[in-house]
Order: C-alpha cells, then sequence, then structure tokens
C-alpha cells in the first residue's frame, strides 16, 4: 500500500441485512402464521409486486433523473397481456406471463422514442400524456378491456408432476413464484446498475452535457433506462395480474405512478431495495390504519410530507448517510489520535 494510504474495510452491514432480510423471506409462509393472521403472507407478496413497480420508478429517477408518472401505463400493459392471452387465447400462466412482459417492454420502447428527447418537467407531462392516452382508451374500449370494471380470468395450473399440481392458488406456492420472479428482477437491476450502462445512467443524471464529451449518448442512455424501467413495470403487472386473477384500466391512471414515486422517495431515491422499503412501510400503515380509521390515508399523507421535509434521502439514504458521517467521524477521530501519537 502506497505511503500515506489508509486501509477502510468494507462495511460488512448491508450485506448483513441483505441476507437477515433474504431468509426472512424465504421462511415467511412458515413463521409468519405464527405471529399473525394468514392473510400477511399475501399482503407481503403483495407488498414485493409494488416494491418492484416502484423500483421501475427509481430506476429512471433515482439513477438517471427522470421523473416519470408514467409507469403505471407499462403496469397496466402487463397486466392485460397476461389477462388477454388467458382468456383469448387459453394460454398456460408462463407464455402469458411472457406475453404481459412483451407488451409492456414494447410499449415502453415506443415510448420512450419520444419520451426521451425531454428532461425535466417536460419529460414528466409527457409521461402523464401517454399514461392518460391509453387510460382513456382502455375505458371507453370497454368491449375489449372491461374499461373500469376490468377484466377477470381463471388460472390454469402451471404443472403437473403425477399427482402433484403446481397452481397459484396455492397461496405458499404463489408467494415463492413471486418472490423468485422479484428477486430476479432485482438481480437483474444489480448487474446492470454495476455495468458500465448503470455508470452511463449515474453519468447522464449528474450532467448529460459532459456526459456527451465523454462519449456518452445520453439519448441512447436515457432510452435504455425507460425501456428497462418499463420492462420491470410490465413484470410487476403481469405478476399482479396472476396475483389477483384480474386487470383493469384503473392500473393505467397516472395517479398509480404517483404511488410508485412516493414509495420510491419514503424508502430511499437512488438505492436498490429504497423503493421496496417504502411500498412495504405505507402498505402496513394502509393496512394497520384503515382497521381503526376511515380516512387513514390522511395520517399517511402526513407522514409521506413529514418524510420529504426532514428527510428527503428516504429511510434507506438517511440510514446510509448518518452511518457515513460515523464513519467519517471514527476515521478523523483516529486520525487525529495517530498524529498525536
Amino acid at each position: 500500500m502506497p505511503p500515506g494510504m489508509q486501509f477502510v474495510p468494507r462495511d460488512p452491514l448491508p450485506l448483513v441485512a441483505s441476507i437477515v432480510a433474504a431468509v426472512l423471506l424465504l421462511v415467511a409462509p412458515w413463521l409468519l402464521p405464527k405471529f399473525a393472521p394468514d392473510f400477511w403472507v399475501s399482503i407481503i407478496a403483495e407488498m414485493l409486486i409494488w416494491g418492484l413497480f416502484a423500483s421501475s420508478a427509481n430506476l429512471l429517477l433515482g439513477y438517471t433523473g427522470l421523473l416519470s408518472f408514467g409507469q403505471s401505463l407499462y403496469f397496466g400493459f402487463g397486466a392485460y397481456g397476461v389477462a388477454f392471452a388467458i382468456n383469448n387465447f387459453n394460454l398456460g400462466v408462463i407464455p402469458a406471463f411472457f406475453i404481459g412482459v412483451a407488451a409492456a417492454t414494447a410499449i415502453a420502447a415506443i415510448a420512450g422514442v419520444f419520451a426521451v428527447r425531454l428532461t425535466w418537467h417536460y419529460f414528466a407531462i409527457i409521461t402523464v400524456v401517454f399514461s392518460l392516452i391509453f387510460y382513456l382508451i382502455a375505458v371507453g374500449w370497454k368491449t375489449v378491456t372491461g374499461g373500469d370494471d376490468g377484466m377477470s380470468f381463471a388460472l390454469p395450473p402451471i404443472a403437473r408432476i403425477g399427482d402433484t399440481e403446481f397452481t397459484l392458488l396455492n397461496a405458499t406456492f404463489q408467494y415463492y413464484f413471486i418472490l423468485t420472479i422479484v428477486a430476479a428482477c432485482f438481480f437483474l437491476q444489480w448487474i446492470v446498475l454495476r455495468s458500465p450502462l448503470g455508470m452511463a445512467f449515474k453519468a447522464v443524471r449528474e450532467n448529460a452535457t459532459r456526459a456527451g464529451l465523454i462519449g456518452f449518448n445520453p439519448y441512447l442512455v436515457r432510452l435504455m433506462s425507460f425501456i428497462i424501467a418499463g420492462l420491470l413495470a410490465g413484470v410487476a403487472g403481469a405478476l399482479f395480474a396472476l396475483f389477483s386473477r384480474y386487470a383493469s384500466a384503473h392500473y393505467m391512471f397516472w395517479t398509480v405512478s404517483g404511488e410508485a414515486v412516493i414509495w420510491t422517495i419514503v424508502g430511499g431515491t437512488g438505492t436498490l431495495f429504497g423503493p421496496v422499503v417504502g411500498a412495504a412501510v405505507l402498505t402496513v400503515l394502509r393496512e394497520e390504519l384503515s382497521t381503526v380509521w376511515e380516512h387513514y390515508l390522511i395520517v399517511v399523507g402526513v407522514i409521506v410530507i413529514l418524510m420529504v421535509t426532514f428527510a428527503p434521502k428516504g429511510i434507506l439514504g438517511s440510514i446510509a448517510a448518518w452511518r457515513s458521517t460515523r464513519r467519517a467521524g471514527g476515521r478523523d477521530a483516529a486520525a487525529k489520535k495517530g498524529a498525536h501519537a
């Protein structure tokens, strides 16, 4: 090691916390019913879906610097893709799932060609416009989409092995099916964000002009981020359709995207698991407060306002900043002590 340089050990806490969270999620279907009603297993599965949906907004806002209120469009396409594939084409769960994701990714690619030409509030506005266009089409085209009433469908079994049938009607199997796909999507994000493409996202977020001067094409970088975010939202929509056996135009409305942005901000913008934490915290608040007060959303709104005002980095971002400050203080104290010695 060169003279004057100090070895800084890697902080093990995030890894330990991730392992503990993974273990708890893996044992939840057996552990949770011992302490809470069984329906909480399904609520955790729903949290995972909404957390994945919020992560699509976070990829744009936290890593690429684009505030999108149009992620609900791709969520809705993912859900309707599943419903159409099962109802109209009699396909199985897995082919229907991939059709939903493909439909969402395709529409994200088309919308992205136009949307990422803009930035700041212009980008936010055009994403709302795209979402509203398709929402109004879905509401008005009742004979095809079911409008606000939506489309329900019956779930075929995924597979049969001997006398054993694997079906999402089984709550435990459904939970692990959702957990596996959500975990795979977050692993994909982890890989992308540590790749040269992920570095390009951050470079464009910080300064698009300088990123262009060192060889990046800001338009293409934003487009790639937009398409990947659309894919993630589509996966979340497809999973939600399978989870609820239902698809509705309501989920294409831009306010659903607004919830994803709120979850991201509360959990921690620009952190990998912040959207999941935000979705989990606000979902638990919703479930608990709704049992004691019908106007529970007022309390949730106040909590969000306080979070944005006093902890703008969100839960995980604030924790990371606090621990970073403590480590820096510890290193400074050690350096002063060494200097006096």
